[in-house]
């Protein structure tokens, strides 16, 4: 259990992993992966129509904003605000605007129901259990996500199989029946290095927390930076069990 005296101090930006040495074999696989990412999003919009893809402005996220925006795939982007993301990730929305030319579609909480849970629970209440750290995913990502993908056919993901131990069989293609539609994973056979070699390649903008140890980025005070060989999600509500890290939009 997590007490509310969390540190939020950031190291100094060094972290190796966003760096990766661009070998011929590794800048080989992420230019084949890419075209796999764009016939696959090609498919689907085709079979479906309506798609929209979730952007968290994450790494994974910035690949595939990168991929839909240089390839004109008729793919909505849009984005989830919690109201508690940090700076960075606010900076980041506001460079993938001019770099890209697009306004992703914005959904935020519903206002009624952040106010009835600070009043009666308390600002930081999900520190202090699993159910409460759930509601507050519910209100601030779960329902508005349902608003977003309402009327839609399909929705695609930056989620990678190796991220965490509830990913381990992520397909690249699978049906949501939490929210009864299609869901495409292009990500899933990735590897970090080849999201970060795809950055790197592509000049793709990124979340300037990544160089600071903090290789998966949630709501502010849910997410802290992780130690040289730790999982990338063990930054993410670090007080749980690594079973339950999850915030309920991929919880099958």
């Amino acid at each position: 259990m997590a007490t509310t005296a969390v540190s939020m101090l950031k190291p100094a930006a060094s972290n190796p992993a966003t760096s990766p040495q661009l070998t011929d074999t590794l800048i080989a696989s992420v230019h084949h992966k890419r075209e796999q990412v764009i016939a696959l999003l090609q498919a689907a919009s085709s079979e479906f129509g309506n798609v929209t893809f979730a952007n968290s402005y994450g790494a994974e996220d910035m690949v595939l904003t990168d991929i839909i925006a240089k390839a004109q795939l008729p793919v909505e982007i849009f984005s989830l605000d919690t109201g508690r993301l940090p700076a960075e990730t606010y900076t980041l929305m506001s460079e993938v605007e001019s770099t890209y030319d697009i306004k992703p579609v914005v959904f935020f909480p519903k206002h009624d129901a952040v106010e009835h849970y600070v009043r009666t629970k308390g600002i930081n209440a999900f520190y202090e259990s699993i159910e409460l750290r759930k509601a507050c995913c519910h209100m601030r990502k779960v329902e508005p996500l349902q608003r977003a993908l309402a009327g839609k056919q399909a929705w695609v993901t930056g989620m990678r199989a190796e991220q965490a131990a509830t990913r381990a069989s992520l397909p690249t293609r699978e049906f949501d029946a939490a929210n009864q539609l299609e869901k495409f994973n292009p990500l899933s056979d990735w590897t970090e290095k080849e999201v970060w070699a795809y950055i790197r390649l592509f000049n793709v903008p990124y979340n300037q927390l990544h160089d600071q140890f903090y290789p998966s980025i949630g709501c502010a005070p849910c997410t802290r930076a992780v130690a040289m060989g730790e999982d990338v999600r063990a930054g993410r509500w670090w007080w749980e069990n690594p079973d339950s890290k999850e915030c309920g939009l991929h919880v099958k």
